[in-house]
């Protein structure tokens, strides 16, 4: 506590000295960047996100980046993209982070073509147009920006953008181990501001940690037979009693720094009874009635400790025949500084059958969160109030996963910091429709500006 006080006072002071800075990049152009963006359909198996990283090349070169400074690399059907503003001393670089792919979506089930942006009612609907297609454009449009009026940041900036961030993550670990050696990283794809249905904005959240994704496979054999001739096992209904189990369970809640400073800052803004109870975990993480109503709250669930949910289930082989295998995907969100194998023990012990094995995903592995560096802290803290002035700075931990999961695993510190300020019902990443409002790219392109030219000096 004595330690975020003193860095929020540091980045006080470095707020209160920090220098006005040049006009932003233009509000058309990234609108029209970010519209191109969506027109790509960077979906999985579509082979399309090499044409966005081009695309990206291509308007970067425009503002003046030399090939040399822009290195586009082929991974199987996707790739990853890395430009460079160079710095003028040796000192680690900055990276940015974002990523290029996007989830499916039917068609069908849209109102609108999920892959032709249409501007409409104040709003951009496309896939990807939240996740992660706005902020991506606007770094790229910053980026661009910072190189037509021949800015020179002491640290280089690398922007680095996947191509498979939805799913395997493939390019983000060949990013981090390419560039392990920077500074920090900035996060276009974590933090940002909620705005009240009021249109007021309510807090912005500085993003410092992320839970751990990792995935458990439940597995069941037997030497199955004729159904006509029933065993005392069976694959299936043991694998049914093994998650049974895991759906009932709930893990020990927890807190760390983000979560005990955070929540309270929240609970002031959302009030009622998940405010008053967020109050009261952050006081007491043992409070049973503050936990009940959090875990009742699919928003705020995800702050208190780590969650396990089964997901895929597969099993059985015939109609007619006694299942010989069967499995389940156990999906389990750990909390930050907690080891994949503490929760592979527990669920082993929850499950307490040594006909189930539980099997570890080899490429699960967890990473603690970052520091609340002061000069981060007060580089955000400006770009915030320039937009909301006063608004609440929260320090927060993600529920899910980003690009910065596979940073802060070697060792560089990452923050999300989007420059996206929207509502809570306005948000439809990964969902029908999905949309971002057309009057928040012009304060997101003021946000980026300031963070880059602040943190870059």
């Amino acid at each position: 506590m004595r330690n975020l006080t003193a860095t929020l006072a540091l980045a006080a002071a470095l707020l209160a000295a920090a220098p006005v800075h040049a006009k932003p990049a233009d509000a058309g152009a990234a609108k029209q960047i970010l519209k191109d963006s969506i027109a790509i359909p960077t979906v999985e198996g579509r082979g399309k996100v090499p044409e966005l990283a081009a695309y990206y090349a291509s308007v970067l070169k425009a503002a003046g980046y030399a090939d040399s400074d822009i290195e586009i690399t082929p991974m199987g059907e996707t790739a990853t993209f890395a430009a460079t503003l160079a710095g003028t001393t040796k000192q680690k670089p900055i990276v940015l982070l974002g990523h290029m792919d996007v989830v499916e979506a039917d068609a069908k089930d849209w109102t609108r073509d999920p892959f032709v942006p249409v501007e409409e009612n104040g709003y951009i609907f496309g896939r990807g147009s939240e996740d992660n297609k706005f902020d991506v454009s606007m770094m790229v449009a910053a980026m661009a920006q910072l190189k037509k009026e021949g800015f020179k940041p002491k640290r280089s900036i690398i922007l680095l953008l996947s191509g498979d961030e939805e799913t395997s993550m493939t390019t983000t670990r060949a990013l981090a181990a390419q560039y392990k050696g920077a500074e920090f990283a900035l996060n276009g794809d974590g933090g940002g501001g909620l705005i009240g249905e009021d249109g007021k904005p309510q807090y912005y959240g500085l993003q410092a940690g992320e839970k751990t994704y990792a995935d458990f496979v439940l597995e069941v054999t037997n030497p199955g037979g004729h159904s006509s001739r029933p065993a005392d096992t069976n694959a299936i209904v043991q694998l049914s009693t093994a998650l049974a189990k895991v759906g009932a369970y709930r893990f020990t809640p927890q807190q760390n720094e983000l979560t005990k400073i955070g929540m309270p800052i929240v609970a002031d803004q959302v009030g009622g009874a998940i405010g008053a109870a967020l109050k009261a975990f952050a006081a007491n993480p043992a409070d049973a009635k503050a936990i009940a109503t959090i875990r009742a709250d699919p928003e705020y669930v995800g702050q208190i400790g780590t969650t396990c949910v089964p997901t895929l289930v597969k099993g059985g082989h015939a109609e007619n025949a006694l299942p010989q295998r069967a499995t389940a995907n156990i999906n389990c969100r750990i909390f930050p500084g907690i080891a994949v194998e503490t929760v592979r023990a527990e669920l082993e012990k929850l499950i307490a059958d040594p006909a189930v094995k539980v099997n570890t995903d080899p490429d699960a592995s967890a990473s603690d969160a970052s520091p609340l560096r002061p000069d981060v802290v007060g580089a955000v803290t400006k770009a915030v109030h320039a937009r909301a002035p006063g608004l609440p700075i929260v320090p927060s931990m993600s529920g899910g996963a980003t690009d910065s999961y596979h940073f802060r695993k070697v060792g560089v510190p990452s923050y999300g910091v989007a420059g996206l300020f929207s509502k809570a019902s306005d948000s439809f990443a990964h969902g029908l429709n999905e949309r971002v409002p057309v009057d928040a790219i012009a304060p997101a392109l003021a946000h980026w500006d300031s963070l880059l030219r602040d943190l870059s000096k």
